[in-house]
């Protein structure tokens, strides 16, 4: 789950990792009377979304007297602003943070985050901060920095002193970095993070260390040990169908890329197999549903229904291998689907397991236009013909 970079720092500084002074704002009249808490200007006033690009697409602004703070919260708040990671269609800003300037001598990145393959968790640092650390990655690979830490050891001094020194972290700053660091890391166990992200981290003139920006991912599988995050929870900066979904138990994916390819699966594998298989057949998966391996009539109507109303979509692909999830129940779930919401788009249909064949003559006597496919290769072939007609 994603929190927004007011709640991040809420987090932070309940853990004593130093973040600016500044609260959050609904209004312009609310953001001028956070910036008259500050002691003086300039301040920044920033919007608050789930995305990252803020500045770039003018979501982050200086403001350097009251007035100026009233007038662009005026302009930020009731934006649709847009960012690499918002994709074109934006995202409707409905509050600011206002914080504090800061005299600010350097920046960098730090992040942390587990590491699949070595089963460790790695501090990933550069001394280009308040860049796109994928662009610093990709163009400048040696400027990453990357300390590993044992999870079951935890973060040990000799990490602290290996992080500062790679970052030319100056004599005066190393005390405050480590204790930051240190911090950061509690932050990301306690909380079971799957990310905490501070680009830029500053080093003012003062030799201070403090997190300009905050990003925190929390594990969704842990949020019932943390009720006071799933309190941060924002569904207005979800998926409006990946949140529907959630409501009925059901796992919805929204890719964003411009796909065209509607799927109902049941297992996550299964899903990233039948979208490869679509793009192999030459076609775009647009989202994948996972109705699970328990599911009954009422979950497949339910997830049928809210894959009919993609507007992307232009064709549907099934692909059931029938277990626990028998193939006569999702067949019975397809049709009251259908017949409820009305089928606009073709269907493809690819079933195999428990009850199969019981599963095929409820569709064939349906009287519905379901395609039928005798196996994957066959499905994503007959799909992509349709989307591309």
């Amino acid at each position: 789950m994603k929190i927004h970079e007011y709640q991040a720092k809420e987090l932070f500084r309940k853990n004593g990792v130093p973040v600016p002074n500044g609260g959050v704002a609904f209004t312009p009249e609310e953001a001028r009377g956070v910036a008259q808490t500050l002691g003086g200007f300039p301040v920044v006033v920033k919007a608050q979304i789930h995305a990252g690009g803020r500045g770039k697409g003018g979501g982050v602004k200086l403001a350097r007297s009251l007035e100026e703070v009233g007038a662009l919260a005026g302009q930020i708040i009731g934006m649709t602003l847009v960012t690499p990671q918002t994709g074109p269609q934006g995202r409707l800003v409905k509050k600011v943070l206002v914080e504090q300037g800061l005299n600010i001598a350097k920046e960098l990145y730090l992040s942390i985050l587990p590491d699949r393959a070595t089963a460790q968790n790695i501090i990933m640092a550069s001394e280009a901060g308040g860049m796109d650390i994928e662009t610093v990655a990709a163009e400048t690979p040696e400027k990453i920095v990357k300390v590993y830490v044992d999870p079951l050891l935890g973060i040990q001094p000799y990490h602290l002193r290996e992080a500062a020194f790679r970052l030319n972290i100056p004599a005066a700053a190393m005390k405050p970095f480590f204790a930051l660091l240190s911090s950061l890391y509690r932050v990301f166990n306690t909380c079971d993070c799957s990310l905490v992200e501070i680009n830029p981290l500053v080093l003012t003139a003062e030799n201070s260390v403090i997190a300009l920006d905050a990003k925190v991912d929390v594990d969704s599988n842990a949020l019932f040990r943390h009720k006071d995050i799933l309190a941060y929870r924002d569904t207005d900066e979800e998926d409006p169908l990946e949140l529907e979904a959630s409501k009925y138990n059901l796992n919805y994916i929204n890719l964003g890329g411009g796909g065209n390819v509607g799927n109902m699966v049941n297992g996550a594998g299964l899903a990233m197999a039948t979208m490869d298989i679509i793009k192999l057949a030459g076609a775009e998966p647009a989202n994948f549903l996972d109705v699970g391996g328990g599911a009954n009539a009422e979950m497949v109507e339910n997830g049928f229904r809210i894959l009919l109303s993609d507007k992307n979509v232009r064709g549907i692909l099934i692909n059931i291998f029938g277990g626990i999830l028998r193939c006569d129940v999702l067949a019975q779930g397809v049709v009251t689907a259908a017949h409820k919401a009305g089928l606009n788009v073709p269907v493809v249909v690819r079933m195999e397991g428990t009850n199969v064949e019981e599963g095929r003559r409820i569709l064939s006597e349906s009287g519905l236009n379901l395609i039928t496919a005798v196996d994957l290769k066959d499905a994503a072939q007959k799909v992509a013909a349709i989307v591309n007609a």
